[in-house]
Parts: structure tokens; C-alpha cells; sequence
């Protein structure tokens, strides 16, 4: 497969997505886009769900003009340094949609961030809100559901938050042992 049919895969899938969770997604609680780059996934968000508040993570904003949130919903510099201040602002339990395309060339660095970033999506996703992703994350309380969208398997990843009952009853079990 050569570069282009990786990307159009990619972009396919990551829209395909995007138009899925938002017919499912919660008509409550917010959406965050991880990584603005050049705006497109923003841009298409804003268009699915118009009226709801999308907060957009970015460490250096460089997208089209036309495709810049409002200032007060662009959060600028490193993700470790805005997103858990902003979790404190609004509430743990509060994101309907979260979408991360954070990813780089290194594979290495992607896996550490992913994982470095994982408890706060975790905590930040509210019961039955979605992860979408570009690269796979730990979360505990969270099932993947990649399947149940048919995005091919490493394509694209999907997450969803379980119900709190669903992970306070193992959660107890395990601090019993």
C-alpha cells in the first residue's frame, strides 16, 4: 500500500468516525478535539453537531483561519499543561466526544503519550462517551468498540466509557483482595 491509499484510508475511516459518534453520542455533555492541525476534523465536528460547545487542545494553532474555534474554546500550549486545569474547571465525567489525532512519526513518543494521556481521558469521559483515536490508549473504565463500527482493526481506535456500575462493582472486588 503506498503512502497516499494510508492516508485516504485514514481520513476515510477518522470521517466515517466522526459521522458515526455524532448521531450516537450524548446530546449532553461536551466535545473536545485533541490536536487541531490544519482543522479539517474541527471543522467537520462543528458541522455534525452544530450548537454544542467543542473545546479544541492545541500546543501551536497554524489551522486555516476559516477553521479556528473562538478564542474562548482554544486551549493553547502542551496538552499536560492545559488539559488537567481544564478537567478541574468543568468537572471529571463531562466529555460526550473526545477525538485525538495527536499522533506523530515516532512511535515510541506515541506510545508514551498515549499512555501519559490516558488517565485523563479516562477520567474525563463521561458514562457512554466515546474515545476516538489514531492510536490505542489505556483506559479501565472504558470498553473498546472498534468492531462494532467496522473501521478496520489499527486503523483507528474506539472507546466507550462504561456505566459506573459496570466498573464500580470490579473495582470493588479488586480493593477487597
Amino acid at each position: 500500500m503506498t503512502r497516499l491509499d494510508s492516508v485516504i484510508r485514514r481520513l476515510t475511516a477518522q470521517r466515517d468516525l466522526l459521522d458515526w459518534a455524532s448521531r450516537i453520542i450524548s446530546p449532553t455533555g461536551l466535545v473536545l478535539e485533541l490536536g487541531l492541525g490544519n482543522g479539517r476534523t474541527y471543522d467537520h465536528l462543528r458541522t455534525r453537531l452544530p450548537g454544542r460547545e467543542i473545546y479544541v487542545f492545541e500546543r501551536s494553532p497554524a489551522a486555516h483561519p476559516a477553521c479556528l474555534p473562538e478564542p474562548k474554546y482554544l486551549m493553547v500550549g502542551d496538552i499536560f499543561d492545559t488539559l488537567p486545569p481544564f478537567i478541574e474547571a468543568v468537572g471529571r465525567r463531562r466529555a460526550a466526544l473526545i477525538h485525538a489525532d495527536i499522533g506523530s512519526g515516532d512511535e515510541r513518543l506515541n506510545r508514551e503519550v498515549a499512555l501519559r494521556m490516558s488517565p485523563l481521558l479516562d477520567e474525563l469521559l463521561q458514562p457512554g462517551g466515546l474515545l476516538l483515536a489514531d492510536r490505542s490508549f489505556a483506559l479501565p473504565h472504558c470498553e473498546d468498540v472498534t468492531r462494532e463500527t467496522g473501521v478496520a482493526e489499527g486503523r483507528y481506535y474506539v472507546y466507550r466509557r462504561q456505566p459506573e456500575s459496570a466498573y464500580s462493582a470490579a473495582e470493588q472486588r479488586t480493593s477487597a483482595r
